[in-house]
């Protein structure tokens, strides 16, 4: 059996991830916050990690006060019902009774499709901005395409921001919505780029972005990561645990 270890940062890169689940958690204030973060520190740590588990799993802490925000990457979804139905209840019944109230608000299953890094900053990201795009319709091929679509107008018009590390974009294993999990120094630098005062009307390849066919809209929410874990070494193997 493997070790539970913390990793510094979420490696959003990870090979062999066929599907990433992100939920969401309502625990009412930043004390609630605090509290349900360690609470689940301890009830992951306090064990090894689970054969059916996930590859990692880290958790986030909202800008807003009130929420967590889950980031789990999975071998596929078979791997994460095994999970559902094998090791998850136990922890979650730990995490429940030292944080009573928790309200899971909803989870969604992406595909990682394509993904933006700065080279050579090797910073750790203080924010993580996360984009939640909605559309019209299931149609995991338009989600791709305006992907693409986004893509094509960075070459176009980079717009290069101070403290930007990276951004990961995502589709909706369902059709319906695509997904930005984009790296910050921190959040003022996030601000910063929403602020920053527009030169002039949006090239056209950032407008067919904002009025791409069956756009519904979109949502921007900030946190600062709070725990990343992770498979270490195996139980009797020789040397530090090692993290993906």
């Amino acid at each position: 059996m493997a070790k539970t270890v913390i990793q510094p940062r979420t490696a959003l890169l990870r090979e062999g991830v066929g599907v990433v689940k992100v939920s969401t958690w309502d625990v009412g204030s930043p004390e609630g916050q605090r509290a349900a973060v360690d609470a689940i520190g301890t009830a992951w740590l306090a064990r090894e990690w689970p054969e059916a588990g996930p590859l990692a799993y880290s958790v986030y802490v909202g800008e807003d006060g009130r929420t967590l925000l889950h980031y789990s990457q999975w071998r596929d979804e078979g791997a994460h019902q095994a999970f559902f139905r094998q090791g998850r209840d136990e922890r979650n019944a730990e995490i429940d009774a030292a944080v009573p109230g928790v309200r899971r608000v909803g989870i969604h299953a992406y595909e990682r499709y394509r993904s933006m890094v700065t080279e050579g900053d090797d910073r750790l990201p203080g924010c993580v901005a996360v984009i939640e795009v909605d559309f019209d319709g299931a149609d995991p091929g338009r989600l791709r395409e305006w992907v693409d679509a986004v893509f094509a107008a960075f070459e176009v018009e980079p717009g290069a921001a101070d403290g930007s590390l990276s951004a990961h974009f995502h589709v909706g294993v369902d059709g319906t919505r695509a997904l930005n999990f984009a790296e910050w120094t921190d959040a003022a630098s996030h601000l910063a780029m929403l602020n920053a005062p527009e030169d002039g009307e949006p090239s056209p390849a950032w407008q067919r972005v904002h009025t791409f066919p069956g756009l519904k809209g979109s949502r921007i929410r900030r946190y600062a990561p709070a725990l990343g874990l992770s498979a270490g070494a195996q139980r009797g193997e020789e040397g530090a645990a090692t993290t993906a």
